[in-house]
Parts: structure tokens; sequence; C-alpha cells
């Protein structure tokens, strides 16, 4: 019934085409086959539609709610979700503003690097810190757009893929229970997350985590948890209500000076100067 459903979905609905999204488009740039865009979402629903070609959508600010033939996901500020090629959805926005930046795979670019594009199926919201830290990244070299982004973001791109095959494997691997409920500590919880506390909670003996987390999560444990802790900040840094040292605080760090040089080992920059060049687009 469900299949019948989504194709008489289909068959009524509007295709867009590469490039080709619901709202105002505020800026677009093209690398090799992968076109990045950032845009204003207007409307509180669009229509049913589905794409050309699979895309990443990073909710950049304001409440998105992505609804398909199977679920409804929430997507605040900071979101990172993926839309497969064929995929009917609509869009709906929950807050007064909302932006989004995009990126889309063209299939010629995705059999020129041997990646299947059967790779992504449907549509999931991706919360794998990795991979919201390899968006943030591009997402600079978008805003920045110099002579060195083409190569930059290519780069930046094979990793997202590499990311996302690990990901794929790891999911569908036979995980002990304790992997789940460790994943839905690191995605949600605002404690300190100290090796003891995680140990405790899981009932899971620090030893044995320590060394079994890198096998589920694609990486060490204290490197999952740093970058879990930048892809909560990043969305907060577009947000001018909020201070440093709020953010600081809010996504985990001991202090504005500890967050300070976290987030520069992995941008290259102290968060007030990645604020300050991130605005331009705003």
């Amino acid at each position: 019934m469900r299949f019948f459903t989504t194709n008489r979905i289909r068959n009524h609905m509007k295709i867009l085409t590469k490039g080709e999204y619901y709202g105002s488009q505020n800026s677009e740039s093209s690398f090799n086959g992968v076109l990045l865009s950032q845009y204003t979402y207007l409307t509180d629903r669009t229509d049913w539609h589905y794409h050309e070609n699979p895309y990443f959508m990073y909710v950049l600010s304001g409440n998105m709610k992505d609804c398909n033939t199977k679920t409804s996901t929430q997507c605040p500020a900071g979101s990172l979700m993926f839309n497969n090629w064929q995929e009917p959805h609509y869009g709906s926005k929950h807050s007064d503003r909302a932006s989004g930046f995009h990126l889309e795979f063209e299939k010629d670019w995705l059999a020129k690097n041997g990646i299947v594009i059967d790779l992504w199926e449907g549509s999931q919201l991706i919360q794998n810190p990795k991979l919201h830290f390899l968006f943030a990244n591009i997402y600079r070299e978008f805003v920045m757009s110099d002579k060195l982004s083409p190569v930059t973001v290519e780069v930046l791109l094979l990793q997202v893929c590499d990311a996302l095959s690990h990901v794929k494997q790891s999911n569908a691997n036979e995980n002990p229970e304790w992997v789940a409920n460790l994943k839905e500590i690191l995605h949600y919880d605002t404690s300190e997350l100290s090796l003891h506390y995680l140990s405790k909670e899981l009932n899971v003996h620090p030893v044995h985590l320590s060394r079994a987390a890198s096998k589920y999560l694609s990486m060490g444990l204290g490197e999952y948890i740093r970058q879990q802790k930048l892809k909560k900040a990043f969305p907060l840094l577009l947000d001018l209500s909020h201070s440093l040292t709020e953010i600081a605080y809010q996504t985990g760090f001991s202090d504005q000076s500890h967050f300070n040089r976290v987030f520069k080992r992995y941008f290259g920059t102290n968060p007030k100067a990645y604020r300050k060049m991130m605005m331009k687009s705003f």
C-alpha cells in the first residue's frame, strides 16, 4: 500500500531539477559537478516534490521539519538532513526566520568518483559529528570562495562520502545495545562527558568502553566528543544573540579558552574570527 501511495504522490508532484529549491536563493557556487547554495525559506509549507539529484540540507537558522511518506523529522538549527533523489517529501517552516545551506551531487560526479548512488538510500537525519564538522568546513569554503576553494571542497566532499560509507557500514553491523545508548548520550546529553560518567550511565567497564568505542564510532571516543561539541557550537556562532562565553559553556567546554583552543585546531582560526567571516552570508 505504501508503494502505491508513494508512486501516486510522485506522479502528481513537481520534480526539482539541478539547483532548484523552494525559497529565496542568497548565493550559489558550482564545483565540478557539485552545487552549493544558500537559501532563505519563506513559505510555511512547500508542496510535495522530489529532486533530480541527491542533496544535503544543513539548517543554518530557524526550525524546519522534513516530511516524507514514512516519517516527519524535526530539523532545528544545526541539523544535517540528507534527501535522496526521487524521495517524495515536503518541508515546513516552524519559526519566523529560517535558512539553509544545500549541497547537491550530480550523478555524473558520483559516477566519476566511483560512488554508488544507492550508498544513501532514503532520507535521514545525519547525527555523526564528523559529517557536521566536514559540512562546516565546506560552508566556510563556500563563504570564502577563493582560488583554493574548488580543490578544498572536492577533498572535503570525498571525505564526506568516505565518512558516510563508514557510518552506514557501522549501522549495518550487529552492535551491542549499549552502543545505541552511547550515541544517544553523546548526541543529546549536555553533561560533562567524561569516561567515568559514560561508564556509569552505560554500565560498561571504562577500559572496554574506551577500546570498543572507536570500532562503533569510526573514531576515538575523545575525538568524537570534541567533534560533537563543535557540531553544537556551529549554529550558535551564527546566532549573534549568544556570546562566545555562553557558547563555550552551552556546548560543554570548560571555559572560553578551552573552546578557542579546540576550535582553532579544527578550523585554523578562533571562534570570533570565524563568526565574523560566516556572518557575511547573512
